[in-house]
């Protein structure tokens, strides 16, 4: 805790050690913030045209600390079509896009896979923004040169480059009474050579409850019990640009974190919680990835990208007696750990052919190695090899007319699957589940009415593989492992449109309608008593998405966004969808009376979603933030707000209720132009 402590005060000092004069901050244009000069280009994969990414959305970094977004899943929640849902039990941050979760969305950090070798997933709370330049998301339709198990999307945060001989941004702050967050990046670019690094760390002793909140036999309100936790990473970028047609990068990126699982609240009478409460605690949830990066031009036209990476993941659960948390030893306490890796890297070649085709292919190889072990049984090991091959094209036909097909082929070989005999204490493997083959291909077609204005169509068919948990768990003894599973599959159709009505007006809708064949889905009672993930589901998600941006006078702009979403589940219609609203709006006021002050006031509607496949709903919400920030001088801004003004108690999934209202004091300090 005295290091923790040292750190803050460190950065409380920097801002006032070797000064540099800056200009006023200039004029943000938010109509269409595309890209800023910190972006780490590198570590973008988008489909870039007439200048401009297409086919996605971006959270710039100006968006996500004006709205205070410490969260990587809070920060897309701002994107029409993107929904915040969590896993009450596991007290992990998640989202889905357009009804999508995240084993169909992977996640990328500069196009490098983070997601969990185990069951694909990844806690986005684990995952800050004090060190990113940018978010993309994709939407239906992602880069072939993702690689695979993109089948609803993609999300790639980006970080950062510098672009001054010495540069560095920071921030402290507190979080009510009982949390602080503190972060440092800093940069510099020497000549062919350039460095970036960054610290932070997030700590929160419990968030508050709403007084609204009526205790009950295992949370008395107020602070809200075994709900800590403490995330701190580090980071550092090294880069060498011999020429203007070649670039060479090294990484390393350390996350270390501990949560508390808040116990259940709800009145469930089918949820097992109820009897039967869980009291886990995540001593562990530790990443390390090291990662090389290069680029090189070949010609005029042609480019040959490459990415190497190595990625730890070490988490461990420890499910104790009671809320005591101090012993272990009923039946359903336990010690769990992984320790898991992955390692692999992907190669992508570029060239324009004939003026009109901007071609491009990619090779992705990825290894992933589970290990897990609890306390009465040895290591067990999973591992599977993944293979793909891709191509796109962006084929400008006319100035008016543009066309980007892709096509992909991966394939998914299980190396090893072990499993643990209690009975003779003995490990055995799983049958061979032989190699499984996917296909993926797309085609997006655009027209361009007049300057500012596109309307366009989509189509993609994307798969996804079973993970090593869909095929090999046992759940805890209730249910049948099933290695012989086929990948998802989704057809994704789209119309969209984008016009800039003026210099004041940006409109963006787009209609959406996706069929979902092969579902991975756990079935009931294959044998007495016990269930199997099989390719037993269909399904068909459709919806709308509205987004207006309008700059009202000079200093007052204004966002909303709206989306509409509709799941039917088409092999059984009484088995309901979960975690995601039918409607959600979310829309801010942003007022800047001069360069210096700035004043935010943010709303966010979900209606009612389901938190049970049988019919447990939570109720539609509405939350209101204010945010105030003022700068000091050339290198420091004051920021203060409030979230959840109204004190509104709400949940995203049932029996797990939401932080009521808090607020937050931050001090940026920097010395470029913010």
């Amino acid at each position: 805790m005295k290091v923790k402590k040292l750190f803050i005060l460190g950065l409380c000092c920097l801002p006032f050690i070797g000064l540099a004069q800056e200009s006023e901050r200039a004029t943000l244009d938010r109509i269409d913030s595309v890209r800023n000069d910190k972006v780490f280009q590198l570590g973008e994969v988008i489909i870039v045209a007439n200048q401009k990414p297409e086919l996605s959305t971006r959270i710039n970094l100006h968006q996500m600390e004006s709205q205070n977004k410490l969260e990587v899943s809070r920060a897309i929640n701002m994107i029409a079509g993107v929904n915040l849902a969590t896993v009450g039990p596991r007290n992990e941050s998640m989202v889905t896009v357009r009804g999508f979760d995240l084993r169909q969305i992977p996640v990328y950090m500069d196009g490098i896979p983070v997601y969990v070798p185990f069951d694909g997933y990844v806690d986005l709370a684990r995952f800050t923004t004090f060190d990113l330049s940018a978010i993309d998301v994709s939407k239906g339709y992602s880069s072939i040169l993702y690689g695979p198990n993109s089948l609803g999307g993609a999300i790639n945060l980006v970080s950062r480059k510098p672009v001054e001989r010495f540069e560095y941004d920071g921030a402290i702050g507190m979080i009510n009474s009982d949390g602080y967050r503190g972060n440092l990046n800093v940069g510099s670019r020497l000549g062919k050579f350039y460095l970036q690094g960054g610290l932070s760390y997030l700590h929160r002793d419990a968030f508050r409850l709403s007084r609204n909140f009526i205790p009950t036999d295992h949370e008395d309100g107020g602070q809200r019990d075994n709900s800590y936790r403490t995330d701190q990473k580090y980071n550092i970028k090294l880069g060498w640009t011999p020429n203007e047609k070649s670039e060479y990068v090294f990484g390393y990126i350390n996350q270390q974190g501990n949560k508390g699982g808040p116990v259940y609240t709800g009145s469930d009478t089918l949820n097992a919680l109820l009897k039967k409460p869980r009291f886990w605690k995540w001593p562990q949830w530790n990443k390390e990835t090291f990662y090389f990066m290069s680029k090189n031009n070949i010609g005029t036209t042609g480019y040959f990208k490459a990415r190497l990476y190595y990625d730890k993941f070490i988490n461990s659960i420890i499910s104790y007696d009671d809320a005591s948390y101090t012993t272990i030893t009923k039946p359903y306490a336990f010690k769990s750990w992984y320790n898991d890796y992955t390692y692999g890297g992907n190669i992508e070649y570029g060239t324009t052919i004939a003026k009109r085709h901007h071609l491009k292919g990619a090779v992705h190889f990825k290894k992933d190695v589970h290990r897990e072990r609890d306390l009465v049984q040895p290591v067990l090991h999973f591992i599977d090899n993944t293979f793909t091959i891709g191509v796109e094209d962006v084929y400008k036909i006319s100035e008016k007319w543009l066309l980007i097909p892709g096509l992909g082929y991966s394939t998914r070989d299980n190396v090893t699957a072990e499993e643990y005999n209690s009975d003779d204490e003995t490990i055995s493997n799983f049958p061979d589940a032989g190699i499984s083959e996917a296909f993926d291909g797309q085609i997006a077609l655009f027209y361009y009415l007049k300057e500012g204005h596109k309307i366009g169509g989509v189509f993609s068919h994307k798969t996804r593989f079973a993970t090593i948990k869909d095929r090999y768990s046992y759940r805890l003894g209730r249910a049948i492992p099933n290695p012989g599973l086929r990948p998802e599959t989704a057809t994704n159709y789209e119309i969209n449109y984008a016009g800039q009505a003026s210099q004041k007006l940006f409109f963006q809708t787009a209609f959406f309608y996706s069929r979902l064949a092969d579902i991975i889905m756990s079935v009931d009672n294959v044998q007495p008593g016990k269930s199997q993930m099989l390719n037993a589901g269909r399904a068909e998600y459709k919806g709308a998405e509205f987004n207006v941006n309008y700059q009202i006078i000079r200093q007052l702009f204004a966002s909303i966004n709206y989306t509409y979403l509709e799941r039917r589940n088409l092999t059984n219609p009484t088995i309901r969808f979960t975690d995601v609203p039918r409607s959600k709006i979310f829309g801010y006021i942003q007022y800047q009376p001069d360069n210096k002050s700035e004043l935010t006031l943010s709303t966010e509607y979900n209606g009612s979603r389901y938190s049970t496949s049988y019919g447990t709903a939570v109720k539609d919400f509405t939350l209101i933030d204010i945010m105030g920030s003022r700068k000091i001088g050339a290198h420091l801004r004051v920021e203060a707000g409030i979230k959840n003004l109204f004190d509104k108690n709400y949940s995203l999934v049932e029996g797990f209720p939401e932080e009521g209202r808090n607020f937050y004091v931050t001090i940026r300090f920097f010395n470029r132009n913010r």
